[in-house]
C-alpha cells in the first residue's frame, strides 16, 4: 500500500512538473511580443547590439552553445533577457539634444539606461560579434512606430580605439555622418563614407525621433575590410 501511494505520489508530482514546464515555455514564447506591444526601433544594419542578439538568438536563447559561439551576447541573455526582448526600446526621452551631459563615458551602449540594470550588459567590454564592412557603407534602421527623426548623428570610433577592451568614450569617437529630417516611415538609410579604417569598431549611431524629445543611441560592431 505505501508502495502504491509513494507512486501515484511520484506520477503527481511528475505531471504537476510537467504542467508547470509546458506553462513556462508558453510563458517565455510569449516573451518577445512583449517588447513589440509599444514598439519604436534600432539599428538593423549593421545591427546593433541587442537587436543583434534578438536576431540570433530570440528563438534559441536558452541555447547553452551561445556561451561558446556568441559569448557577449550569451552574457547579456543572463543579465536582463529582456534588453534583447526589448531591442526597439533603447531611448531616452528629454535629453534637449545635450547628449555627452545625460550618457556618460563607458554607458554609450546602453545609452546611459542603467536604471534597473536592463540594458547595462551592452557596455560590457569583449569580442561582440561583428558585421564586416567597408569604407563606404549604410546605416540601415527599422522603425517600426514610424517615428521619422528630426535627424541622425553617425560616429565610429577612431583607428587605434579597441572596443574589444575598452568600454566607449565620447571621445572615442568621430562624427562621420549628420543627416536632415526624414519623414515617418519605417525603413530609413544613411549613406557613410570613412576612411582610414581597418579592423575592430564600433558604429555609433543617434537617433533624435521627430514625434518628441526622444533620442536613440545604438551601438553596432564592425569590422573594416
Amino acid at each position: 500500500m505505501t508502495v502504491t501511494c509513494h507512486g501515484q505520489a511520484n506520477r503527481t508530482v511528475s505531471r504537476l512538473t510537467l504542467v508547470l514546464s509546458l506553462l513556462t515555455a508558453v510563458l517565455l514564447s510569449l516573451t518577445p511580443w512583449s517588447g513589440t506591444a509599444s514598439a519604436h526601433g534600432s539599428v538593423v544594419d549593421p545591427a546593433s547590439r541587442n537587436y543583434g542578439c534578438w536576431q540570433r538568438w530570440g528563438s534559441d536563447f536558452q541555447n547553452p552553445a551561445m556561451a561558446q559561439q556568441d559569448p557577449m551576447c550569451w552574457q547579456a541573455w543572463q543579465a536582463d533577457p529582456n534588453a534583447m526582448w526589448n531591442w526597439n526600446g533603447l531611448y531616452r526621452d528629454g535629453s534637449g539634444g545635450n547628449f555627452q551631459a545625460v550618457v556618460p563615458d563607458g554607458q554609450l551602449c546602453s545609452g546611459g539606461r542603467t536604471e534597473g540594470g536592463r540594458y547595462n550588459a551592452l557596455d560590457a567590454v569583449g569580442a561582440w560579434r561583428t558585421t564586416d564592412i567597408g569604407g563606404n557603407f549604410t546605416v540601415k534602421l527599422y522603425d517600426q512606430a514610424s517615428h521619422g527623426a528630426d535627424y541622425f548623428l553617425v560616429y565610429v570610433t577612431r583607428q587605434g580605439v579597441n572596443p574589444a577592451t575598452r568600454a566607449l568614450r565620447w571621445s572615442d569617437l568621430e562624427l562621420v555622418a549628420r543627416t536632415g529630417k526624414y519623414a515617418p516611415g519605417q525603413n530609413y538609410s544613411i549613406d557613410v563614407s570613412t576612411s582610414g579604417r581597418s579592423g575592430r569598431h564600433v558604429v555609433y549611431t543617434i537617433w533624435q525621433a521627430s514625434h518628441q524629445d526622444q533620442t536613440y543611441f545604438l551601438c553596432s560592431d564592425v569590422n573594416f575590410r
